[in-house]
């Protein structure tokens, strides 16, 4: 039976990724006399992708990337109140409050009351923590799970606890790389609802044709598909 629904939380049910966009054009408009946007873009990127594996997702390995690009492309001539401006940028964002995405609360109201619905998210745990404190949808949840990183083994593992196994669940989230291709990849169902905004490390190409695959313009249209699974995968 299909039994489990899990929710990505930044830019599946709240906005995430607009505030990042925010902070790093801060960020270009602080360093303009030192890189040109692009250049500073790139240089910024690549410290990101090398810099997850020791500070992981979230805000403040963003901060302490944006901190370290700017000593780079500065070549360590960046004053000191640039470096607290962007320390600044960074507790704003850690500070700013939740908005929730169209249709978040309804749908995931609506699917509590049928299903186990379970938050996967990647992240900061503490941030991660307040948003879901700050949303008002956390007590629809019947599980939490803040993950460094999303992969087949982390759905497994997480469907099993929460569920009865990742091939009777659904994950639905913005991120192709992150919450859909995983989960097929784990036997289950992978729904995409993209975000106007997404992070360069978070694209990949859809898995068209995979039969467990759908996407959907946002999450108004999620409990009647949800239903249709159920009724063709219980028959």
């Amino acid at each position: 039976m299909l039994t489990t629904i899990g929710f990505d939380a930044d830019d599946t049910l709240w906005h995430n990724e607009t505030f990042f966009r925010l902070t790093q054009d801060r960020f270009t408009t602080l360093l303009a006399d030192h890189s040109p946007p692009d250049h500073l873009h790139d240089r910024l990127l690549a410290a990101e992708r090398r810099n997850l594996g020791h500070y992981g997702f979230g805000v403040k390995g963003f901060t302490l990337s944006m901190i370290e690009t700017a000593i780079e492309v500065s070549q360590g001539r960046v004053p000191a109140s640039v470096i607290g401006e962007i320390l600044a940028a960074g507790w704003e964002m850690l500070e700013h409050p939740v908005e929730l995405l169209p249709h978040a609360r309804a749908t995931v109201t609506a699917l509590a009351a049928e299903y186990r619905v379970v938050l996967i998210t990647k992240g900061d745990l503490l941030d991660q923590e307040r948003k879901l404190a700050q949303s008002g949808l956390g007590d629809l949840f019947d599980g939490v799970e803040i993950v460094s990183d999303k992969t087949p083994g982390v759905y497994s593992a997480a469907f099993a606890r929460h569920g009865t196994g990742a091939d009777q669940g659904v994950m639905v989230g913005n991120s192709l790389k992150s919450d859909v291709l995983p989960m097929l990849a784990a036997g289950g169902w992978g729904v995409h609802v993209p975000h106007g905004l997404t992070w360069a490390l978070e694209q990949a190409e859809p898995p068209i044709g995979h039969r467990r695959f759908h996407e959907m313009a946002d999450l108004s249209p999620l409990p009647d598909l949800v239903e249709k699974l159920a009724k063709h995968h219980n028959t």
